[in-house]
Order: structure tokens, then C-alpha cells, then sequence
């Protein structure tokens, strides 16, 4: 194994947004430029990206910038991909429940772009949707979703408000938001289940979130 060494030289204006931002990627993996713009412009700038991956590599991770998303989001570093103890050490793992849940979020997600500024969608029609694809969640489970989600950026939501018509926020970070095994193996139950149910038709459930997920489990994540 090689020697680990480390020179950077942070100006000292640039000092409290590269620690933020490093603090920040540690505790939430994401940097939104939706949510957080004036940490998202630092670390979209080449000098600030590259020495932010230069101190993350030393702790066995990486910063993936996608400007056109306008997410930035912690990854596991190359040089570390296979190193035991170091590949799933920002991963955090979801129950079946919350995997099925983030799967309709992003099905809403993808219904809302390009509609208005911002991707909302109230707790109500959410819930409804939920209960389309046949989830029941209870109330107790969903709000722990929502709280997890929220924690790591996927989702916001004002803690104050609450009932059918409190707004929820909907990030693009929701497409980055996937262990890939985990997210394969729910998508074979869905499509299991799927299988084995009446028609989509006289179900009343939308044809359309099959396909997607066969699409977006062949995507390369």
C-alpha cells in the first residue's frame, strides 16, 4: 500500500465553505443546489471540486458533481471500490417499505418536471399514490420515511406543518438515492407481484411504473 500524504492550501476566504461542505457531504452525502446554492456554487467551481475530492480520498471516498441535475453527492472513492471495510461505508439501508416508497416518490418526480418552478406534491396526493401501488403504510412508518428521506436530501418538507395539503419537496437527488442490489432485489418482488395480480387495467395501477423500473434497473447507477 502506498504512503497517504495530503498538501492543500485552502485561501482563507474559502475555508468555512470547504468545511461546511465537507461536513456536509459526511452528514448528509448530498449538497443540493435546490437547497443549499451558495454550498453547491462553491463546490461546482473545478479548484474547490478537486480539492474537496483530494481531502475525501483520504478517508476512502469522492465528491460527484452533476451540474446539470444540480446535485453533488459523496461516493465511494475508485482507488477504495474494493477495499473491505470502505465500499458500503455511506450506504445506508433501507427496509422494503421505505425501498417501495422512494420508488413512487421518483415515479412522481418524473410526472412533476418542467411543470411549474420546483417539484411539490402534497401529502395527500402522495398518500393516494402510495396506496395505488398498493402500499398501506402506517402513519408511524411513513412519517420515519419521510423524517430518513429528508435527513439525506431526497426529499423536504416543513416539520410545522402537517395534514393532506403539507407540501413535500421533491429533489433530484431521489434518482442517486440507490444501493443498487437492494434496489434490484425490490424491483424483482414488484415485478413479481406484479406478475401475479389481475391486470394492470382492472387494477386501476399505472402500466407505466413496471417499465420504468425494468429501464431504470438496466441503467448503469
Amino acid at each position: 500500500m502506498s504512503d497517504i500524504s495530503l498538501q492543500l492550501t485552502i485561501k482563507e476566504e474559502s475555508s468555512h465553505l470547504f468545511k461546511r461542505c465537507i461536513r456536509k457531504l459526511l452528514e448528509a452525502t448530498f449538497i443540493l443546489r435546490d437547497r443549499d446554492e451558495k454550498l453547491f456554487s462553491f463546490i461546482s467551481r473545478e479548484s474547490n471540486r478537486q480539492d474537496i475530492s483530494e481531502y475525501l480520498r483520504m478517508i476512502g471516498f469522492d465528491i460527484l458533481v452533476d451540474e446539470k441535475t444540480g446535485v453533488g453527492m459523496l461516493i465511494a472513492s475508485e482507488e477504495d471500490s474494493e477495499t473491505v471495510g470502505l465500499k458500503r461505508a455511506n450506504v445506508v439501508t433501507f427496509t422494503t417499505l421505505q425501498y417501495h416508497l422512494l420508488l413512487v416518490l421518483w415515479k412522481v418526480y418524473l410526472e412533476g418536471l418542467g411543470y411549474n418552478e420546483g417539484n411539490f406534491v402534497t401529502k395527500g396526493d402522495l398518500i393516494d399514490k402510495i396506496k395505488s401501488y398498493g402500499l398501506v403504510p402506517a402513519r408511524a412508518e411513513l412519517n420515519a420515511a419521510f423524517k430518513l428521506f429528508k435527513k439525506y436530501s431526497l426529499i423536504n418538507y416543513a416539520e410545522d406543518e402537517d395534514g393532506e395539503d403539507m407540501k413535500i419537496k421533491l429533489y433530484p437527488s431521489l434518482q442517486f438515492g440507490w444501493d443498487l442490489p437492494q434496489f434490484q432485489t425490490v424491483v424483482r418482488e414488484y415485478l413479481k407481484e406484479d406478475a401475479e395480480a389481475v391486470p394492470e387495467k382492472e387494477a386501476g395501477k399505472d402500466p407505466d411504473l413496471a417499465e420504468n423500473l425494468v429501464e431504470f434497473e438496466e441503467e448503469e447507477l
